[in-house]
C-alpha cells in the first residue's frame, strides 16, 4: 500500500507535459484518477492507457465550464491545479492578449476551479491541494511580462490557503519547479539552467505531494540561486539597469 493507492485526485492541466507524466506516475501507484485539460481527444488517449482513469475536459477561462466540471467530477481526495500558459515576453515588446491569457490560466483559472472546490474540501474536513508554480513566481526576471507575475500571484494565493485552511483537515502546498522540457519552454532560446525531463519532475512532485510540508522548489542548488535573489538589496539585483 502506498499513500496514494484507492485514492482519487484530480489532476487540472494533464495533457501534456508535467501534468501527463504526473498521471502516469500517479497511477503507477494506484491512484483513481480524474484527468482535465482543454483538449479533449489527447485527454481521451492518455486515459486509455491507464487504468481508473476518466477524463472531465473543460477551459479553466471559462466559469460556467468550471462549475459543470465540478459538478461532473464529484468528489475527489486531491487536486492538483497544473494548468499553464506561457510566452517568453520582454515589457517593450507587450502583447496584452498573450499577457492576459497567461493570466486567466496560470492565476486567474486556478481563483475559478479553487473557489468551486475548496468549499466542498472544508465542508468535508479533509482535502489535499497542490498547486504547481514556478520559480520564476520569486522574482520579477527578465522577459517574463505575464508569466512570473501571474506565478507570483499563485504563490502568494498558496500562503494565504496554506494560512486560512489550518485545521480544517486541508492540506495546501506549493510546488515550485524549474525549467522543465516540454513544449512550452521550447518557445526559449536561451540555456536554460538545469532542465529536467517531465517524468523526473514528477517524481519530484509525488515526493512532495508525500508529504505535509508546504512548500517544495527544485531542483537544486539552481532553486536556491533563486531564492537568495530574494535576499539581496535592490542596488545589487537592477545595478546599471
Amino acid at each position: 500500500m502506498t499513500g496514494f493507492e484507492g485514492k482519487t485526485y484530480w489532476i487540472v492541466g494533464a495533457s501534456e507535459g508535467l501534468g501527463r507524466a504526473l498521471a502516469q506516475a500517479l497511477s503507477e501507484r494506484g491512484a483513481h484518477l480524474v484527468l482535465s485539460a482543454r483538449n479533449a481527444d489527447r485527454l481521451a488517449e492518455i486515459c486509455a492507457t491507464l487504468p481508473n482513469a476518466r477524463a472531465v475536459p473543460f477551459d479553466v477561462t471559462d466559469l460556467e465550464a468550471v462549475r459543470r466540471a465540478v459538478a461532473e467530477v464529484g468528489e475527489v481526495d486531491g487536486l492538483v491545479y497544473n494548468a499553464g500558459a506561457y510566452e517568453p515576453m520582454r515589457t517593450g515588446d507587450w502583447d496584452t492578449e498573450a499577457v492576459l491569457s497567461m493570466t486567466d490560466v496560470n492565476y486567474t483559472g486556478a481563483l475559478r476551479v479553487l473557489g468551486e472546490t475548496v468549499p466542498g474540501f472544508v465542508s468535508a474536513g479533509r482535502g489535499d491541494i497542490t498547486l504547481i508554480g514556478s520559480l520564476s513566481g520569486y522574482r520579477g526576471l527578465p522577459a517574463a511580462v505575464g508569466y512570473a507575475a501571474s506565478k507570483a500571484a499563485l504563490v502568494s494565493l498558496a500562503e494565504t490557503m496554506r494560512f486560512d485552511l489550518a485545521g480544517t483537515g486541508v492540506t495546501v502546498r506549493i510546488v515550485n519547479p524549474g525549467f522543465i522540457k516540454t513544449r512550452l519552454t521550447e518557445k526559449n532560446n536561451f540555456k536554460m539552467p538545469m532542465l529536467m525531463s517531465a517524468e523526473d519532475a514528477a517524481e519530484r512532485v509525488i515526493k512532495a505531494m508525500s508529504r505535509r510540508r508546504f512548500r517544495t522548489d527544485f531542483p537544486a542548488p539552481f532553486s536556491w540561486v533563486i531564492r537568495l535573489l530574494d535576499y539581496l538589496p535592490d542596488i545589487l539585483i537592477y545595478r546599471g539597469k
